[in-house]
């Protein structure tokens, strides 16, 4: 346990900071398995293209939230890029 006051702070602040991520992360999946399972169930083109967009979209305010690595989202971004293409 923390024993100075600054030391306690940063604690709090780590769990809201952590928090936060994780609510974050959390949506970048949900949104990487709504584009997967609308791929698989050959869904409307547009329904497909509109979530990828929503989902790039997401990994970018991540990536520079620092929320992820930045080489992690442009290797997802082309990843599912390839697959909306494929399946457009």
């Amino acid at each position: 346990m923390a024993n100075l006051k600054a030391s306690k702070k940063d604690i709090k602040n780590i769990k809201k900071r952590t928090a936060r991520n994780r609510q974050i992360k959390t949506s970048l999946k949900s949104l990487e398995k709504k584009v997967k399972s609308l791929i698989q169930n050959q869904k409307p083109s547009e329904d497909i293209l509109k979530t990828t967009r929503k989902y790039i979209s997401s990994l970018d305010k991540a990536s520079k939230k620092n929320i992820i690595h930045r080489n992690k989202a442009n290797r997802l971004k082309k990843r599912f890029s390839r697959y909306t293409l494929k399946a457009v």
